[in-house]
């Protein structure tokens, strides 16, 4: 039964939360952020080799990572562009997803081949499959709360004595529009449009008791993930914020001496920048 909770555990440590987008952005009549203005892409993310962002990354610790572009990378039919972080290390919830995996443009879209990385590191069960192909993670006329993509799974699994199901949902989520978008640390960039990244878990196990069945939900299902990221026309992702949160069945923290609830924030902050 530990052996379950250091999925959420993990999961709080990697990923980090998000409080909700309305303490960070004013979306009045009179101000420059607000998603009703229109926005049209041409290219979200550069795709050329060589191309490289850093960002000041702001949550459990305050630390900086190094994404770039690597080279060519041929996936079947596809070519993509290989993304990597530097020295192989980062810690911010959207470098970490896009190290080592493939990216392709296509119609309006860039779609992921690869791994989701963002859980690297995550004790999860073995099974639990985040791997993708040609996921959509941005699309430049996706309306606001359109699902791009998603992938589900379920699966059983004995851990400790215990049966347990696991079902998880991953999905891509279409976001608002921004003439102007002013970052939290007051850095400001035309020609926004946000996505999100989320993640869904349901963590059940069915015990017999009395010649009874009874299922007892470990983790109730809920996102336990939610990654908005803020892309500017021509330069790339300005501003990443990571919700971890999660809610576990009191009985059952009380027993193995954990909060019920669990929230973390994280932020990524574009510092230095070169596209081409």
């Amino acid at each position: 039964m530990k052996k379950i909770l250091v999925i959420l555990l993990s999961l709080s440590l990697v990923s980090c939360a998000v409080e909700g987008l309305e303490s960070t952005i004013d979306n009045n009549a009179n101000n420059p952020n607000n998603p009703n203005n229109s926005t049209t892409f041409t290219d979200a993310i550069p795709l050329n080799t060589g191309n490289y962002w850093t960002y000041d990354v702001v949550g459990l610790a305050n630390t900086r990572d190094s994404l770039y572009i690597f080279g060519d990378e041929i996936v079947g039919a596809n070519t993509y562009k290989k993304f990597k972080n530097r020295n192989n290390i980062a810690t911010g919830f959207y470098c970490t997803s896009l190290n080592n995996n493939n990216v392709r443009k296509s119609a309006g879209k860039l779609l992921l081949t690869g791994n989701l990385s963002a859980l690297q590191g995550v004790t999860l069960p073995a099974g639990l499959d985040f791997s993708l192909t040609d996921f959509i993670i941005f699309k430049e006329n996706a309306t606001n709360g359109e699902i791009l993509s998603e992938k589900t799974g379920t699966f059983q699994q004995t851990i400790s004595n215990f049966p347990v199901t696991i079902e998880y949902r991953l999905r891509s989520i279409g976001g608002e529009n921004f003439t102007s978008f002013t970052s939290p640390n007051t850095d400001v960039y035309p020609n926004v449009k946000s996505t999100k990244i989320v993640v869904n878990l349901k963590i059940s196990t069915t015990q017999t008791i009395a010649g009874f069945p009874i299922t007892v939900n470990i983790l109730p299902q809920q996102d336990v993930v939610i990654s908005t990221q803020y892309l500017s026309k021509n330069i790339g992702v300005v501003y990443t914020k990571t919700n971890t949160n999660f809610s576990l069945n009191a009985a059952i923290a009380a027993q193995i001496g954990l909060p019920v609830t669990t929230t973390q924030v994280q932020e990524e902050f574009l510092d230095t920048y070169s596209v081409n």
